[in-house]
């Protein structure tokens, strides 16, 4: 169980609850209870329920009528917007990353590869999921972009929760893996527009994938 301290509790919680939507903690649709919430992090329900109301003010989640607060299920549109947002903006952080990765940053992202294949070799989606998450974001931190980093959060926030559908997919699964190894090799050569390339190839791979379930859902 996460534990969170009390200093700065409701940013922490706030980022608690931000770092759920990014890492599919939370399923598309899920009613958030504020009492099990608390449980999870073993904190009181205060922080709680005033960073689920930062995160409803930002969109991040919805509020229904009810006041009960869900997490969003994605129109086909919406989906769509989120998309060309994320190719646009993660394809520019991995061009910026290619040229500011140190030794020791390559070195990482070459560990988690292997990590991903292992994961799909072994069927554990679990930890594919976070080693994909890890990898992307070990690239995109080396930017040395915050305010690009943080879009790429929020973004990553709201398509975090769909991504689970992807290891649910057979037509998926074995491609999971292809754009990441041209990422890494693209790296490896300090080649940015080609990092670029492969970036917007791997995010629209999982898009034409996450689109054909939107479908089933919304």
């Amino acid at each position: 169980m996460l534990k969170l301290s009390h200093e700065t509790l409701n940013d922490r919680a706030y980022a608690a609850l931000r770092q759920g939507l990014i890492s599919g903690t939370f399923n598309p649709g899920q009613k958030l209870v504020i009492r099990k919430l608390a449980d999870l992090y073993g904190i009181s329900t205060t922080p709680i329920r005033e960073a689920l109301q930062r995160l409803v003010a930002e969109r991040a989640l919805e509020m229904k009528d009810n006041r009960s607060i869900i997490v969003p299920l994605l129109s086909e549109t919406a989906f769509d917007e989120l998309t060309d947002l994320r190719i646009a903006v993660e394809g520019a952080a991995g061009e910026r990353a290619a040229s500011r990765m140190p030794a020791a940053g390559l070195a990482e992202i070459q560990v988690l590869l292997s990590g991903m294949d292992r994961a799909v070799r072994v069927s554990d989606p679990a930890s594919y999921l976070a080693m994909n998450e890890a990898f992307h974001f070990a690239i995109y931190n080396h930017a040395k972009a915050p305010i690009m980093l943080n879009i790429i959060q929020d973004l990553w926030g709201r398509v975090g929760p769909y991504l689970n559908l992807l290891m649910q997919s057979d037509v998926y699964i074995p491609q999971s893996n292809v754009a990441h190894r041209k990422i890494v090799a693209a790296i490896e050569q300090g080649n940015g527009l080609s990092v670029r390339t492969y970036i917007e190839e791997d995010i629209r791979v999982a898009a034409v994938v996450l689109s054909a379930k939107l479908k089933n859902m919304v």
